[in-house]
This record gives C-alpha cells, sequence and structure tokens, in this order.
C-alpha cells in the first residue's frame, strides 16, 4: 500500500525545487516524508497531512461545522486521502505526530493516545499567538481525535472537543520559510521518551545545518526502497542527477547547499 501512496503523490521536479534555500517546502514533500518515516518508527504514526489541511479548508477558522453542508468532520468524506493512512498503526501506536500547515506555516501536533495529552511545536510561536488560532487548534485536535476513533472503530465521545493546548518551548527558525523543515526534522528526532518526559533539548540549529536537512530529505525520499522506479522517478523530476547517495553526502561534514538540489 506504501508504494502506492508514494506514486500517488506525484511528486515532481516543482515538489522537489521548493526544498531549494528561501523557498517554502510543498505539502506532498512532507507528506512522502511521513510515509518514508513511517517504516522505521515502531511507537510512532507520523499523520500525513493531507486530510487535516483538507478539513481546514472546509471548516474555515476552526469552525466546527462546514459552512455549506453545515456538517462536522468525517473521516469518510474525504475517500481520496484514506489511501494515504495506515489505519492498524493510526489505532495502534501510542504516539501521533500530526504536521499542519495554514496560511503557508507549518507546526506540529504531537499527540500522548494513551494518555490522552497534546502538545504544539511550532518553530515560530511559543504560545498561541491568537483566539483564532487557540479555535484553529481546537478543531484540529477534533480532526485528529475523530481519525483515531475511525482506524479504531470506537464510538464518538463527547469530550473530545475539550482540550488544552500546551505550546512547547523549543528551538525556533530564523526565516520566514523554513517552518516545514523544521517540522520534518521534529517528526524523525522526536522520541517517545521525551514525551513521556515533556522535555525536549535540541540544539539551536545554524542556517547552514536547516538547509543541509532539506538535502537529507531529497536524497530519503528518491532513494527510498518505496521507489521501485528510482531511475524513472529521478528522470522524472530532473531535480538531482546523482546515481545514488554516498555517505560522504549524507554526512553533516557534507557542503552540497539545498540549493544544488535543482542543479545539474
Amino acid at each position: 500500500m506504501h508504494t502506492q501512496c508514494l506514486r500517488l503523490i506525484h511528486l515532481s521536479k516543482v515538489h522537489f525545487a521548493s526544498l531549494k534555500n528561501d523557498t517554502h517546502i510543498e505539502a506532498e514533500i512532507v507528506s512522502a516524508m511521513c510515509l518514508v518515516l513511517n517504516q522505521f518508527q515502531e511507537e510512532i504514526y507520523c499523520l500525513s497531512p493531507n486530510i487535516v489541511n483538507m478539513a481546514i479548508e472546509n471548516h474555515p477558522n476552526g469552525e466546527f461545522l462546514q459552512p455549506k453542508t453545515n456538517k462536522s468532520f468525517r473521516v469518510k468524506d474525504y475517500p481520496m486521502f484514506i489511501p494515504f493512512l495506515d489505519l492498524k498503526k493510526l489505532a495502534s501506536h501510542p504516539y501521533i505526530f500530526a504536521p499542519v500547515c495554514y496560511s503557508n506555516h507549518w507546526w506540529l501536533w504531537v499527540a500522548d493516545a494513551r494518555k490522552r495529552k497534546l502538545y504544539i511545536f511550532d518553530s515560530y510561536h511559543k504560545t498561541c499567538p491568537s483566539d483564532a488560532r487557540m479555535n484553529l487548534n481546537k478543531f484540529i485536535r477534533y480532526v485528529i481525535s475523530r481519525m483515531r476513533v475511525y482506524a479504531e472503530g470506537a464510538p464518538q465521545k463527547r469530550k473530545d472537543r475539550e482540550i488544552e493546548l500546551p505550546y512547547i518551548n523549543i528551538s525556533g527558525q530564523k526565516t520566514s520559510y523554513d517552518c516545514a523543515t523544521y517540522v520534518i526534522k521534529w517528526l524523525e528526532i522526536i522520541q517517545p521518551e521525551n514525551v513521556k518526559r515533556g522535555k525536549y533539548e535540541y540544539d539551536n540549529w545554524t542556517q547552514d545545518e536547516v538547509d543541509h536537512y532539506k538535502v537529507e530529505y531529497t536524497f530519503r525520499i528518491l532513494f527510498h526502497e518505496m521507489i521501485q522506479d528510482k531511475a524513472e522517478a529521478i528522470r522524472g523530476t530532473d531535480a538531482i542527477r546523482l546515481s545514488k547517495p554516498s555517505s560522504l553526502l549524507l554526512s553533516p561534514y557534507c557542503q552540497i547547499d539545498s540549493n544544488d538540489i535543482d542543479t545539474d
């Protein structure tokens, strides 16, 4: 199923070009990285942002009822995105990481499903910036809970809309466009033991490190084993001209810049 999911994303040169410096990363790249990371995560399920982001579009300003249909969010109303979900992992894994995008800004939800606690990681905001964003966060929490319930086949609970929304104080972005870069890296490095302790102590990354992460993402997607037709994918994107990633290129000491992604 996951190989089909990666092909469904239809990654193109435009998507990989968004990993260059001074650009906002496309949602398809975040979705692809979620699928890649889910292949080795044992307790964490990275939720592809497709359904959540579409739900936000249908429920502007975090309204629980759609203005056009007066209906609340239901997973089955989004059949085009259900194939992207691993329902078994969504129901069984104790931690759900959900990247979210709104108004060109990405942030990350971290859910401890067993304790029913949620945390917000935002590389730009250390606290909720407005009442409007608070309402939106409440709706996003509801969407994530509905997806978990859908996977479990469990009945809905009224308390799903009652939630505290703590923002975690963590290293922040230095530009206006790197929020997705931080979110993808957090998806990879936040460990369950840190969620349990509520402690998140990470280095304050330099801009060179952040730019290098984008190069990592390019290689990890293009050369992942889930993509069976690697040569065809590389020709189709025309985004990178290397036959395969070497240990040198994946080294943190490698000087390749993200601007090199779209060059020969």
